[in-house]
């Protein structure tokens, strides 16, 4: 007999869509994998620092993709005043995204100090802002830190922020420790964690050598995995859906030279999380997952019209994720960007989408 489950469309808490040509083929993806609600990361060429620019980018993404509700970020950088927080706020810019310096892509303009912004922080707490956090400090090997403990070294920082506005509203964004989740089930109901797809289903050995699960933060140990899928087994409603789905050129993956940090997940975010979700045995927690527990955290609404949309989707064999996805077939020398478990049968297909 067929298995199906209907759920309402999903919503992404941490999304790139990028630019230009990139942009003109990803941003109509995101409803493809059966995502209605999507929260936009700020870290363009510029990054978007100013209110007008997120609201342009809005703009952008809207005409291309019309049936996703999209909420903006900016850019936390020293451009940032307390004035233009509250100008954001005003104009419904839902949070502030914080990079450390040089740890991922386009973060070269990122955080060293964090005690600078406080007075940045104090009237994101005022307005309802919401602090998102890339929780990883750079590599340093004179103390021993990479990429395998950036994380964990980073959250001593995260409980510090939190202790100063306990009610300013922060996300450690795409977890990948067992560190990491007792930490945001420790500090509390201002405290939430997004958890991507990959991070789900990777562990170390699966990007080492493998340039396409490469992503910043990387996918850590057996047992770092094993938290993060006991955690959204539990239904606990402060953990919830943030893909991180980056994408990149094959070609700036590929490389004999440092590999793009990214995974590409956006048009296929349920079909993934439904093969994984059912792997773990906990289908049923997959609803709260990916389409509750981050809207309710955010408090944030769908569009008109899209409340009550749902996604179905089948269980079947052969569904097999594509190879690639060409950039711009007016421009082939763009490349293509190879997503997520390429040419893989993952078992599940959205059979109807935003009814």
């Amino acid at each position: 007999m067929t298995k199906t489950i209907t759920l309402p469309s999903a919503s992404d808490f941490h999304l790139h869509l990028r630019q230009g040509d990139m942009m003109r083929m990803v941003a109509p993806k995101v409803a493809e994998g059966g995502v209605s609600l999507a929260y936009i990361m700020p870290n363009l060429q510029p990054p978007v620092t100013k209110t007008e620019q997120a609201l342009a980018y809005k703009a952008e993404l809207e005409a291309l993709a019309p049936d996703v509700t999209f909420y903006m970020t900016l850019y936390l950088s020293p451009d940032l005043t307390v004035d233009e927080v509250r100008k954001a706020s005003a104009a419904g810019i839902a949070g502030v995204k914080s990079y450390p310096r040089g740890v991922t892509t386009n973060s070269d303009g990122g955080i060293e100090n964090y005690e600078i912004y406080y007075p940045v922080f104090q009237a994101m707490e005022e307005e309802g802002m919401v602090l998102n956090l890339h929780g990883e400090i750079p590599s340093d090997f004179d103390n021993d830190v990479c990429v395998m403990n950036a994380e964990e070294k980073f959250l001593p920082q995260l409980e510090k922020i939190h202790r100063a506005f306990p009610k300013l509203k922060i996300v450690l964004e795409h977890a990948t420790t067992a560190a990491a989740v007792d930490i945001v089930k420790r500090l509390g109901d201002t405290v939430a964690c997004s958890i991507t797809v990959h991070h789900l289903q990777l562990v170390v050995d699966d990007w080492a050598g493998q340039a396409h699960h490469f992503c910043k933060p990387v996918a850590k140990y057996p047992h770092d995995r094993q938290a993060l899928r006991e955690v959204v087994a539990s239904g606990h409603p402060r953990f919830f859906l943030g893909t991180d789905s980056a994408p990149h050129p094959s070609h700036t993956k590929e490389t004999g030279a440092c590999a793009h940090a990214g995974v590409f997940t956006t048009p296929l975010v349920l079909p993934y999380l439904a093969m994984i979700f059912e792997s773990i045995g906990c289908l049923d927690k997959l609803e709260n997952f990916a389409c509750h527990y981050g809207r309710n955290f955010y408090g944030l609404k769908q569009k008109e019209g899209y409340q009550d949309r749902t996604v179905t989707l089948v269980k079947e064999e052969n569904i097999v994720v594509p190879a690639n996805y060409q950039i711009s077939a007016a421009k082939p020398d763009l490349g293509k960007v190879v997503p997520f478990l390429a040419n893989k049968d993952i078992g599940w297909k959205i059979s109807n989408n935003f009814c």
